[in-house]
């Protein structure tokens, strides 16, 4: 069964029309990857999933049901699934690393601030963070270490679902692959279903089991890592290789 799936999703901003019909599965426990440029789509079709957008057109479905028509309650427990990596960590700046790190457990779930804590630094373990760091501030934190601590948060409620936005955006490329592979795990560890938005190659050959590139709107291709290299797409060929000709560089 598929745990995400999208049909027909559109969705436009006046004149502009940023999502033509985005058709997508992403199969139950699988890791699924979204490539493509700046300004293609990416970033409004996960914020469309997660409901902070609403589509003009379409259908989308967690775990077979419609979330597009939930609303109240409904839709909060459907919400409850997810987990979020956003691009740039989004930590609070005010609030110490531990806080961070369980702010949905004690806001969005009651959970009590001495067990929250201790989610938390069980947490911050499984990213390769030692106790110490859970007492301070963000600002002390390099940014892969902050980049860990996001990660932290987004699998604090043990997720079905987690979304990773550019996660690797602003790192070196050890750090990166460091990240990836502690997505890797985190994800393997949960049984969780992943959804990465990225424009990073590295970052997606490392975390995908499926890659889908999204091109004006549109889905263009899907399949299997594996058969990325042998899409047959030129569109997908130019991406993945970055090459500065071809059909994308001839409609920009």
């Amino acid at each position: 069964m598929n745990k995400i799936e999208l049909r027909g999703v559109t969705k436009s901003f006046g004149p502009k029309h940023v999502l033509q019909g985005v058709d997508l599965t992403v199969p139950r426990g699988s890791s699924m990857v979204i490539i493509g440029g700046s300004g293609t789509g990416k970033s409004v079709t996960l914020k469309c999933i997660l409901g902070l957008m609403q589509p003009d057109t379409g259908e989308i479905l967690i775990d077979g049901q419609h979330v597009e028509k939930l609303y109240g309650r409904k839709r909060d427990d459907v919400m409850k699934k997810f987990g979020m990596l956003f691009q740039g960590g989004a930590l609070f700046d005010s609030l110490p690393v531990w806080e961070n790190v369980a702010f949905g457990l004690i806001h969005g779930k009651g959970m009590g601030r001495e067990d929250a804590r201790g989610v938390a630094q069980l947490k911050l373990r499984a990213v390769g963070l030692g106790e110490k760091v859970a007492d301070l501030f963000p600002a002390e934190l390099s940014g892969g270490m902050q980049k860990r601590v996001s990660l932290a948060r987004a699998i604090a409620s043990n997720p079905e679902i987690i979304f990773f936005d550019e996660p690797t955006t602003g790192l070196d490329p050890i750090m990166a692959d460091v990240i990836n592979e502690l997505i890797v795990q985190c994800v393997k560890d949960l049984g969780a279903t992943a959804l990465t938005i990225t424009h990073d190659m590295a970052s997606a050959r490392k975390i995908a089991d499926y890659v889908a590139m999204i091109y004006e709107g549109k889905i263009i291709w899907t399949g299997p890592i594996g058969d990325l290299d042998r899409s047959g797409n030129p569109y997908v060929e130019q991406f993945i290789h970055g090459r500065a000709d071809g059909p994308i560089g001839r409609n920009v």
